[in-house]
């Protein structure tokens, strides 16, 4: 199987790092276990090289060879563990007068190393351990008998074989090594599979991913059988993504169908009119003085539709500014309301405003602010029938400015208003307008440091609320002036 990301990252480092940590271990473990038997080994051995050897030999250190040899007899015959290992007398000549195995041995002093150990040892006593002229593996306890002068006093050879221990180390090597690959195995078993949990998902969400790249908005991470973790976490926020970017992708071409519309129809009317009017030839004077009006009025609207849209990609570019002046916002809120004292006749909405008689100072800019009033109380009038009100109400106080817009119109149904300051949403999509023009009135609210807030009812009303910042000032009463509706009959 051929690994690839995720799994042969995981293959390289961890497993790799894992098999080489344990191999570590169990090479260690294996040394141990060496050391462990051959000091058994060697301490079994030595416990026969004691003072007790000694003690028996020292009688007979400035003796005849003869009587030498009777003893080292009488000490082989007496040695108890015949069975397990063989026990060697070496005499004063360098030869081995005896051995416990009954057959003769050839070795001089010259070859036995051990022996030579024991005499330079400050103990008296080697150890060696090594292949005898048979290849087998062997281990020597040698202790130098006492002697009178620099003499050589003799040596008493204690001799086993390591073919016992040497198979029992490699059963427990076989033991560690069939563990390490067990726990290695589990290691890597339990690792893929948890790679896997991982894989798996991002697999699939790198397919949605792919596919939505592609244009498809429809599709969607299954993240059911998926554990709660991260990952669930990324294929729920890439769901949400997939969502609002199809929901924006939604709002965009309505916008697009919406501006079209808004284009289409003042152009239309222009070029009509314009068309009437070079028919006319200024014959019909009053035909002609509605026909420019029209245009007039439709070129203003075009005008406004531009400018929206202009302060859209501004806005989306970061590069909305503000020329700022010290301003009597009120001022501005009183050119607003004068500019549709006129529409509210003309339409038959009756136009309330309340204020207080003192100024509101503030550092902003008054073309931004005027066009938040403006926008406002064109959606209040768009959204009202005749015979509808709109309330405009403003207080100061604890160094701000509170405006309220409150109409009687269609309202805003209640799973609407958490988008109506979207860019491209349009609630009501009957009613003309780009869906721009809030979103760019909330951008100018809060670049002057306020807040907008929107409450709404269907089919009650909605109540615009604006609150900026302004300098103290003295309190007074408010002024209220209302411009009542117009009955119809009288326009």
């Amino acid at each position: 199987m051929k690994l690839k990301g995720i799994t042969k990252r995981w293959a390289t480092n961890t497993l790799l790092i894992t098999a080489l940590v344990l191999l570590v271990l169990v090479t260690v473990s294996i040394f141990f276990v060496v050391g462990y038997y051959r000091d058994y080994a060697a301490d079994y051995l030595s416990g026969y090289a004691n003072e007790s050897v000694t003690t028996f030999f020292k009688p007979y250190v400035n003796g005849t060879d003869e009587v030498f040899e009777q003893k080292a007899k009488e000490f082989v015959d007496s040695f108890s563990d015949k069975g397990r290992m063989e026990v060697q007398v070496v005499n004063r000549n360098g030869k081995v007068s005896i051995s416990s195995s009954g057959f003769n041995v050839s070795e001089t002093l010259e070859e036995m190393d051990d022996v030579h150990e024991a005499i330079e040892s400050n103990t008296g006593i080697s150890e060696w351990s090594g292949f005898n002229s048979n290849g087998e593996h062997i281990m020597i306890v040698s202790m130098a008998l006492p002697s009178s002068g620099d003499s050589f006093g003799g040596a008493v050879r204690f001799i086993t074989s390591l073919r016992g221990i040497d198979g029992q180390i490699v059963g427990f090597t076989f033991i560690i090594l069939f563990v390490y690959l067990l726990a290695l195995f589990f290691v890597a078993l339990s690792g893929l599979f948890f790679v896997q949990t991982i894989v798996r998902p991002v697999g699939r969400i790198n397919d949605a991913a792919k596919r939505f790249t592609g244009g498809d908005y429809d599709v969607r991470i299954d993240s059911d059988d998926i554990d709660e973790d991260e990952i669930t976490e990324l294929a729920e926020s890439i769901n949400t993504m997939i969502s609002e970017v199809a929901a924006t992708d939604k709002l965009k071409n309505d916008f697009i169908s919406t501006v079209s519309h808004e284009l289409r129809t003042p152009l239309t009317a222009i070029k009509g009119w314009a068309e009437m009017l070079k028919e006319l030839d200024g014959e019909d004077k009053e035909l002609s003085k509605r026909g420019t009006e029209v245009i007039i009025n439709e070129s203003e609207r075009l005008s406004r539709l531009v400018e929206e849209l202009l302060d859209f990609s501004r806005m989306q570019s970061g590069r909305m500014s503000l020329k700022l002046e010290k301003i009597d916002v009120l001022a501005e809120l009183d050119e607003a309301i004068f500019v549709f004292k006129e529409r509210s006749k003309r339409d038959g909405i009756e136009l309330q405003y309340s204020v207080p008689d003192v100024p509101a100072p503030m550092m902003a800019d008054p073309n931004r602010i005027k066009q938040v009033f403006v926008n406002i109380l064109d959606n209040a009038f768009k959204y009202s029938k005749q015979g509808g009100t709109v309330n405009v109400t403003a207080i100061v106080e604890n160094g701000n400015l509170n405006v309220f817009f409150a109409d009687t119109g269609c309202g805003i149904a209640e799973e609407d208003l958490p988008n109506i300051k979207k860019k491209f949403y349009k609630a009501n999509l009957e009613i003309r307008g780009s869906g721009i023009g809030l979103a760019v009135v909330d951008e100018i609210i809060k670049l002057h440091n306020g807040v907008l807030e929107i409450n709404s009812e269907l089919g009650v009303g909605t109540t615009v609320a604006i609150s900026l910042p302004v300098e103290a000032v003295a309190e007074a009463p408010a002024i209220i002036t209302n411009e009542m509706m117009v009955d119809s009959n009288e326009q």
